[in-house]
């Protein structure tokens, strides 16, 4: 070993380098305490013996500098000293110094000292060894990890988000994808503890999620799968605090359900006006499927309006006089922003400079921010644009029919059934957006309007959009007879095929010849977002057409080999 004596006085120095060179190590000199420094620069001895009191600089101050030299490695410091007094000693030892060495010197006390620190030393590199080779293994499984859980369209121009863990692994989790409708999903979820224990829950999480939002499930039945899937997998006390949101670019709309995380809001960037996202459930998995509640809170955006949600790390960030960042301190950097586009900043900023500079976070801390967009032709721009590829295996000609009663109704949301069954004549899958939006609206319309007899103009206002979610909720529950019809029909063309959607509901139907002068006198700039469906399928469609009393609409697409 390569031992560093720093000692001012020459009998000393030079009896106790005989020693340890009679131990067969080798022994660099230094007369004082700045060239002990630079010394153990230039050859970065295993151990060093410093004399406590040397001129320049005394053995505390050393110790000190060779510390932050060497950071994390360990090499031992021993002082050579005579003194007796506690607080001398204790001064020693907080400088950095790992043991003492007393005068006169003891050729079995000093052998025995550099073999312990010797083990010591090794143990510490095996230890660095394994530490680093750890790290390394969870910086790979991380990349994988991150391609699992946080795929889907988080690099969508109006989402923007930061995931800041505390360790290389973390229970937060942020998840956003887009509905076949064209409308988008974001959940943002914090697993109890940290680590991997809490990400782990994440992978199920996120499968279930972008598997059934890419198959046009609705919220509600991706949060309830969700739930159960971490209620029967997750051990007791370990469950995941959550708020999740759609929102309906085509309505102007966000249905957002929130159980566990500190409240969020809804901010305007024009008038600054600030909507509480108010949590009220329990946290997904705590909950079996029976008792698992499902109440979520709707509200009209604005193009000007930004979902943000945070997890707790940032609202119980604590600094050094043991306050909480609170969610009373978000409000204000949202009123008085100098930019609203700059809020986003403004708030990591401020939770930075509330904790102090240099200190480490106490917990994960996660930020999301969606902006509203332009819809409708936004919501569908990528249905629109998708490139089919010919497909060689599936249905051709056929034709499908299904009817679902009230009990059904209740219980079931039909529309990703059927469009998987649609999905099964060949070359219509990449036309999945398109097809999902016709069938989502021509149902939405037969069960709002023709079995619930809602009426759309309530949401005109935001007091009357919460209304009709509330309505439609309280008469589906009550609806005591109807039924909803779907026939399919599909015949090959040369250049592709025709399919014939025709759905029919039980209601008494309406005049719609007098609708069809309403829809045309309707203001071309689409100020109300009410009955934008039928005028949206219209424009997607070769032919609508409402049959009977109104309580049937017959719809065909035309479609393409590319």
């Amino acid at each position: 070993m390569r031992l560093l004596i720093a000692e001012d006085t020459p009998s000393d120095r030079l009896i106790l380098a005989n020693l340890i060179k009679r131990l067969d190590h080798e022994v660099i000199l230094a007369v004082d305490g700045k060239e002990a420094v630079e010394l153990f620069i230039e050859h970065r001895p295993d151990i060093v013996l410093l004399d406590v009191m040397m001129p320049h600089k005394n053995g505390t101050e050393v110790a000190r500098e060779i510390r932050q030299i060497v950071g994390e490695d360990l090499v031992p410091i021993i002082f050579l000293t005579s003194l007796n007094e506690a607080s001398d000693l204790a001064e020693c030892l907080e400088a950095g110094g790992d043991d003492f060495l007393s005068k006169p010197y003891n050729k079995v006390i000093i052998k025995a000292k550099i073999m312990a620190f010797s083990r010591m030393r090794r143990l510490h590199k095996e230890i660095q060894n394994q530490r680093e080779h750890l790290l390394q293994e969870q910086k790979a499984a991380k990349g994988i990890f991150d391609k699992i859980a946080h795929y889907g369209v988080l690099n969508s121009p109006n989402i923007r988000y930061l995931i800041s863990p505390k360790a290389i692994f973390n229970g937060d989790v942020v998840l956003a994808a887009r509905h076949p409708n064209g409308d988008l999903l974001v959940l943002l979820g914090d697993f109890t503890g940290h680590g991997l224990p809490a990400a782990i829950g994440a992978l199920p999480l996120a499968e279930v999620f972008h598997g059934m939002v890419s198959k046009g499930f609705a919220l509600e039945d991706v949060l309830r799968e969700v739930n159960s899937k971490l209620k029967s997998i997750l051990p007791v006390g370990v469950f995941c605090c959550a708020t999740a949101a759609h929102l309906g670019f085509r309505n102007r709309s966000i249905e957002v359900w929130a159980g566990g995380l500190p409240d969020g809001v809804i901010y305007n960037t024009r008038s600054r006006e600030i909507k509480k996202v108010v949590s009220q459930h329990l946290p997904l998995g705590i909950l079996s499927a029976n008792q698992f509640k499902y109440q979520p809170s709707f509200f009209e955006m604005d193009d000007d309006d930004v979902v943000y949600l945070w997890s707790d790390g940032i609202i119980e960030t604590v600094n050094p006089q043991e306050e909480m960042f609170g969610f009373d301190r978000l409000l204000p950097i949202l009123a008085n922003s100098d930019s609203p586009d700059n809020v986003f900043d403004e708030i990591l900023h401020q939770v930075k400079v509330f904790a102090g500079e240099g200190v480490a976070q106490s917990d994960d801390h996660t930020l999301l921010a969606v902006r509203m967009q332009d819809a409708p032709s936004l919501a569908l721009e990528h249905s629109l644009l998708a490139k089919p590829k010919v497909a060689h295996r599936g249905l051709a000609d056929c034709v499908m029919s299904c009817e679902l009663g009230v009990e059904s109704l209740k219980l079931f949301d039909p529309v990703p059934l059927v469009t998987h069954l649609v999905f099964q004549i060949t070359g219509l899958k990449p036309y999945i957006n398109t097809l999902n939006t016709i069938l989502a609206e021509l149902y939405s319309n037969a069960l709002e309007h023709g079995l619930l007899h809602l009426d759309s103009s309530l949401k005109n206002s935001p007091q009357g959009f919460a209304k009709y979610y509330s309505l439609r909720h309280e008469r589906l529950n009550s609806l005591e007879e109807g039924n909803i019809r779907f026939n399919i029909q599909h015949r090959p063309t040369e250049q592709g095929g025709k399919l014939i959607l025709q759905v029919t509901d039980s209601g008494d139907g309406f005049d719609f010849s007098q609708r069809r002068q309403q829809s045309s006198s309707d203001n071309p700039h689409l100020m109300n977002y009410h009955g934008r469906g039928i005028r949206l399928i219209e424009t997607l469609c070769q032919r609508l057409e409402f049959i009977g009393s109104g309580n049937s609409v017959i719809v065909e697409f035309d479609w393409k080999w590319l």
